[in-house]
């Protein structure tokens, strides 16, 4: 459960941000346009990124990784309490909608390369998912690294899912600065967590 719980809140920290795939994904909500499958494009393109990077690194990295933990543990750590302030940058600044209601509706297949796009055609997804995600599952040892990548895994399904389908309840909220302040703190709480407990492992402090 500990090890579920930490690669659930992981990727739910990493993918709530302010950004084009979440605000197409709250836009075709509140429209009511193509939900499911947009939402579930984007959490398969996630959990297949997530597995991925929980596979590759083990597979091909696993020695390397046993052998420089420390080092690596450190990186993850620096590398999340950095996302950590960027979320408190966030915080602290006022972004104004976040949905632009102008645009026309698209079909199915415009929507889903529009999606695509917004997905895969962003740096951070391959960093946060294959790279980071995958480093940091290293920490843990047969089933409770399959419990961390299932974490990681259902938080990106939670999300998009809860969104889409959501929408028409959370646009108030979303759409007002003040509550995004609080949720990129939350998030920047989130990652602090994890980057000491990562540090801590890796004996660095």
């Amino acid at each position: 459960m500990a090890a579920y719980l930490i690669g659930f809140f992981l990727g739910l920290s990493l993918i709530v941000a302010i950004g084009a795939q979440n605000a197409f994904v709250l836009r075709q909500g509140i429209i009511r346009q193509h939900i499911f499958y947009i939402a579930l494009f984007c959490s398969i393109a996630d959990a297949l990124l997530i597995v991925l990077g929980v596979m590759g690194i083990s597979y091909f990295l696993n020695d390397f990784i046993n052998q420089h933990s420390a080092v690596i543990f450190g990186i993850a750590s620096f590398w999340l309490f950095i996302y950590g302030l960027i979320r408190i940058q966030s915080a602290l600044k006022s972004n104004s909608a976040i949905i632009d209601y102008s645009q026309e509706a698209q079909s199915l297949i415009d929507s889903i390369l529009i999606i695509a796009i917004f997905t895969f055609a962003n740096p951070h997804v391959y960093l946060d998912t294959i790279i980071l995600i995958g480093s940091i599952s290293q920490q843990f040892t047969d089933l409770n690294r399959i419990f961390f990548t299932v974490g990681a895994c259902s938080a990106s399904f939670i999300w998009f899912f809860g969104i889409a389908y959501g929408a028409k309840l959370l646009t108030p909220i979303m759409q007002k600065p003040k509550h995004w302040r609080i949720l990129d703190s939350l998030i920047a709480l989130i990652m602090f967590i994890i980057a000491i407990k990562l540090a801590s492992q890796g004996g660095w402090i």
